[in-house]
């Protein structure tokens, strides 16, 4: 379920791409605003109209606390905007949690690297129904791991080289927070072999994943335990928060999938990245249709503040 709004000032983000027009996207938001029972104040502030994307923001106040609000913007919005209604306070986040596949690159790990196994198709349908939170994750991923055995361990480079992507903005998201103080960790139920360099790519401090074990040539079938599974997501920003001596308010956490959904739920801003609906529901604000500059949006920075790839 969307989480209730409370009743007291927020900021209104919309992002579309830029060939729509900041006037378009302004009267867009003024007529959804409408219907939302929203009541708008000031002037509407341009964030950014380059680097592909135009971003507007506006400061409103909710009538009542009709939790319907979010729902109501999302879907009388134009194709091609993403939409965010957000605290007015802390909106800059210092540490961002971050899961990988699908979220920081554009496939699924395993199921790439299936496809070495001649097994892709197999192994997507199990991954679809893990994100989509109809199998439990550890069992799936459990499942999944097992029908690699054998498998050479070159196909862990080839896979990476040949079939791994990053996805849009990634990289001027982790870096423009992290010129502004923020720490960045990449948590993924998927594997550190892909993590760390993933991570190095896109410039996160720390990263976490699951451990492939193998024989020194190939997979053996197994995954190192513990599991890093929705919990230990969820344990990761929690910790890495005290330990940066930050609270709930000042984390921001994204992700697709189910076994994403206890650090998006414990984070003071929780982003649903081209999710699962029963992610994006459970979110703050969803990115569906612009790239990962939009999470930068909604934390109000500006295209001069952005560090651009």
């Amino acid at each position: 379920m969307t989480r209730n709004l409370s009743p007291r000032p927020k900021i209104l983000v919309g992002v579309a791409p830029v060939s729509m027009g900041a006037h378009a996207l302004n009267n867009a938001l003024e007529a959804a605003s409408k219907l939302a029972r929203l009541t708008p104040s000031g002037a509407p502030h341009i964030l950014g109209q380059s680097g592909g994307w135009v971003a507007i923001e506006r400061n409103v106040s909710l009538t009542d606390t009709t939790i319907g609000v979010r729902e109501t913007l999302e879907q009388n919005m134009p194709a091609g905007v993403d939409v965010a209604l957000l605290d007015t306070t802390n909106r800059r986040k210092r540490l961002l949690v971050s899961d990988m596949d699908s979220t920081m690159i554009e496939q699924e790990c395993l199921d790439e690297l299936a496809g070495y196994a001649g097994i892709k198709d197999e192994i997507a349908a199990i991954t679809a129904r893990a994100m989509a939170g109809d199998l439990d994750f550890e069992g799936a991923l459990t499942e999944r791991v097992a029908r690699l055995n054998g498998l050479s361990l070159d196909a862990l480079s080839q896979c990476y080289e040949e079939r791994i992507t990053i996805m849009p903005g990634a990289r001027a998201l982790v870096a423009t927070m992290a010129r502004h103080g923020a720490h960045c960790l990449l948590v993924s139920g998927g594997f550190t072999y892909f993590t760390s360099r993933v991570a190095e790519t896109i410039g996160f401090h720390a990263d976490q994943g699951n451990r492939l074990l193998d024989d020194g040539t190939r997979l053996t079938g197994a995954v190192g335990q513990p599991i890093l599974g929705r919990e230990a997501k969820r344990d990761a920003l929690v910790n890495t928060a005290r330990e940066q001596g930050l609270g709930p308010e000042d984390c921001l956490a994204m992700g697709d999938g189910a076994n994403d959904l206890a650090m998006i739920m414990a984070a003071g801003l929780g982003l649903a990245v081209h999710a699962k609906p029963v992610v994006a529901e459970a979110s703050d604000a969803a990115i569906r249709h612009t790239d990962l500059t939009a999470a930068l949006y909604f934390q109000g920075y500006t295209d001069d503040e952005i560090v651009w790839d």
